[in-house]
């Protein structure tokens, strides 16, 4: 009879506790067509007094997700192309939320250079978001990959330095590449190697062009460029991998990985790309395009707290370049030499996020970073295919850099939002040393502090002045100042302005480093001058904001760069191979871009590019010179959804101008190379399966078989010159894409 009677009590308890429990459902649907938004990521959290429970679940193919709940939960919605919505769920009431797709973008909140995060169409600078989305439909392996197709953004490609970079008719020396707010070191002849930097776990880009050294400092007088990786999210557990082959012989492999509990989360990220070479006429060992082997991998720690953000992260970067040589007849036609380059780099980074007050922030982000270039050359019998090591000159060597970058930002608001505020400290030391330095190691250190003000007397109206004062252990550096202004004429209609100063001490490389392969000779140059610039921009931008089936939007900007002292490399008359850096008395480029958004929802997505970069050198002693070299290029991009089949259809097309290369011969000519123009054009077509767990890729790049372009001018010599072409690309290529993502 007890025991009857305690069943029935715990029977009772039982059910009492249960009718709190009510099944909530909720439904998200698309605002503008009304359709279903299937697979969706949806996580609930229990409001107070439970803190820190919260509840993810995945919509199903009717856009249904459905709650147990007892209490008030917050729920929030995460999906590709929609808005995140944000809304209270209660206990036994279904609610429909309507997402807002995304507009070009405009909605996407970016975080580089500005006081506080903003939405695109809220910030002062002009800024470009290249997210997940067009990292995907693009099938970007690296960075290279993902910003060649933009507009007045001109890709180069190197056998010896990889690919790099312009901006605005300045080359990749003159723009800041950041990490998660971290600058990357490890630049070859004043480029960093952009296929160095994988894609494969990397949330957003975003681009701004244009002088930002007030807030960045040196190397940033072209634009910033800065790649915004992958945080944990909120899920209790995650898992996606990635396979990529493509018939030139590239073959990608990348897996990631996140768990979450409580305040704390962990996540990884690992990859393997491999490309087995290229030439157009493979007749030798030798080839164009060497093979290459890179190993990229890092970890990171994330604890979130209600005010406190910190998050460390270790990443490593391994990359094996084999540059095979031809047999050669001082050993008998039977023996080639072969040259190995080892890169590696580390980086130890860290983030700390702290409000202050009510409507303050500080934020420190403090790295360490290590690079080293290895190169051994070897001996190969090609008939026992036995090798090894080759003494000579310059047959071995080693050169490394490290950077040390500590960087406390606090940012304000007053309560009226009337005046905010960002002021911090900038310091950066960095170090080098291999036997091509002179004296086997020299150092420099970037110590400033900056302040930046946003006034906004209306709220159509902001202004924005910034000042950095600089400290340079080499360099006297002067006053870097800005000045942005921002005018909503209408809620669609936006005016930007900015004049900027710019200041660029020479790096390390520059300054001290000899270098040496089969197609250079580069030799540093300790009497450089320091660059200074200043930069005046202009930007109109009109996008229709209504939740309709059609959207359009357009986008004109002017831009003109003064800068003096500019550093060129320079032929020496002394030998074909040889070259030094020089500084430019004046170097000038101006120029404009155009360009034109079409939707018509849900379908279609098409954008229209049109942009023109002028150039001119101008110096004392110059021959030839004084006058501006343009190029242009004219981008199309579309991208259809066939909503019947789930298929995605992505087309990118870039017309690339003649390109004028301004090259400078010792005795003071100026001499111009052109590039002939070329078109490219990549095509693919995606699909996602078992709820949006596998996607499934495959298309053509390079369609128009672009491989060696030919130029036609001034070369190595002081005649005039048609030349064959240089290596640009592999040509037409295919290739299949895999993704897979698990979530719990």
């Amino acid at each position: 009879m007890k025991l009857f009677l305690v069943f029935i009590c715990l029977a009772l308890l039982t059910a009492l506790t249960m009718s709190g429990q009510q099944t909530t459902k909720l439904t998200l649907q698309d605002k503008v067509s009304g359709v279903h938004v299937a697979y969706a990521h949806v996580l609930a959290e229990i409001l107070p007094p439970a803190k820190g429970k919260s509840i993810t679940q995945m919509t199903n193919e009717k856009g249904e997700a459905e709650f147990s709940i007892s209490s008030p939960v917050r729920v929030s919605t995460s999906f590709i192309g929609y808005v995140q919505a944000i809304d209270t769920l209660y206990p036994g009431k279904a609610i429909t939320l309507l997402l807002q797709p995304l507009v070009y973008n405009v909605d996407e909140v970016v975080v580089t250079g500005q006081i506080s995060p903003e939405r695109v169409d809220k910030s002062i600078y002009k800024v470009q978001t290249l997210g997940t989305m067009t990292i995907n439909q693009k099938a970007a392996n690296t960075l290279s990959d993902l910003l060649s197709g933009e507009l007045n953004i001109r890709t180069t490609h190197s056998s010896v330095f990889g690919s790099s970079v312009m901006m605005q008719g300045m080359g990749g020396e003159h723009v800041k590449f950041l990490i998660d707010g971290v600058p990357v070191i490890g630049r070859q002849n004043g480029e960093l190697d952009l296929d160095q930097m994988s894609m494969q776990n990397v949330d957003h880009v975003e681009i701004i062009e244009g002088p930002m050294s007030v807030i960045y400092g040196s190397n940033a007088l072209a634009g910033v460029i800065n790649v915004i990786t992958k945080s944990p999210d909120r899920r209790k557990a995650s898992l996606g991998g990635e396979v990529y082959i493509e018939s030139v012989g590239v073959y990608n492999l990348a897996l990631s990985g996140s768990y979450s509990k409580g305040k704390s989360s962990v996540s990884f990220n690992g990859s393997r790309n491999f490309f087995s070479g290229f030439s157009v006429v493979d007749t030798s060992r030798n080839k164009e395009w060497n093979p290459k082997l890179q190993y990229d991998s890092d970890i990171s720690y994330l604890y979130t707290a209600k005010k406190t953000t910190a998050k460390i992260t270790l990443g490593y970067f391994n990359e094996l370049i084999r540059d095979y040589g031809d047999p050669s007849p001082i050993f008998n036609w039977d023996k080639a030499l072969d040259r190995y380059f080892y890169t590696n780099r580390l980086t130890a980074r860290g983030e700390f996020n702290q409000k202050v007050f009510k409507t303050g922030n500080l934020n420190v982000v403090s790295a360490y970073s290590y690079y080293n270039r290895v190169k051994n050359t070897y001996l190969k019998n090609l008939t026992n295919l036995e090798k090894s090591i080759y003494i000579g000159d310059d047959a071995q060597d080693t050169t490394w850099f490290d950077n040390f970058l500590i960087r406390p930002v606090f940012s304000n608001s007053l309560p009226n939002e009337l005046l905010k505020y960002q002021m911090g400290f900038d310091i950066n030391y960095e170090r080098g040393g291999g036997k091509r330095v002179d004296d086997q190691q020299q150092e420099i250190g970037d110590y400033a502090a900056f302040l930046s003000l946003a006034y906004t007397p209306l709220p159509q109206i902001s202004i924005q002045p910034g000042i950095r004062v600089i400290y340079n252990t080499q360099y006297e550096a002067p006053l870097v100042y800005s000045l942005n202004l921002k005018w909503n004429i209408l809620e669609e209609l936006i005016v930007r302005g900015s004049l900027a100063k710019g200041f660029r001490a020479p790096s390390l490389k520059e300054l001290y480093l000899y270098f040496v392969d089969s197609n250079h000779e580069v030799r540093g140059n300790p009497n450089l001058i320091a660059e200074t610039s200043m930069n005046y921009s202009m930007d109109i931008t009109y996008n229709t904001q209504t939740a309709a089936a059609y959207n359009w939007g357009i986008d004109f900007g002017l831009f003109y760069n003064h800068m003096r002292n500019k550093i060129e490399l320079a032929k020496n008359s002394g030998g074909n191979l040889a070259y030094t850096y020089v500084n430019i008395d004046q170097y000038y480029t101006q120029g404009f871009d155009l360009k034109f958004n079409n939707r018509v929802y849900p379908g279609l997505k098409l954008i229209l590019g049109y942009g023109v970069v002028g150039r001119k050198l101008l110096n004392n002693t110059m021959i030839n010179g004084g006058k501006f070299h343009y190029s242009n290029d004219f981008t199309v991009q579309s991208n259809v959804t066939w909503r019947q089949t789930g298929l995605e259809f992505s087309t990118f097309f870039k017309y690339n101008g003649s390109f004028p290369e301004l090259i400078l011969q010792e005795s003071g000519r100026l001499d111009i190379r052109t590039i002939n123009s070329y078109n490219t054009l990549d095509i693919n077509v995606s699909r996602w399966f078992l709820q949006r767990s596998l996607n499934v890729q495959v298309g053509a790049k390079n369609l128009f078989d672009v491989t060696n372009v030919s130029s036609s001018g001034y070369t190595e010599s002081e005649t005039a010159h048609s030349g064959t072409g240089s290596p640009l690309d592999w040509g037409r290529t295919y290739f299949v894409k895999l993704q897979f993502n698990i979530f719990k």
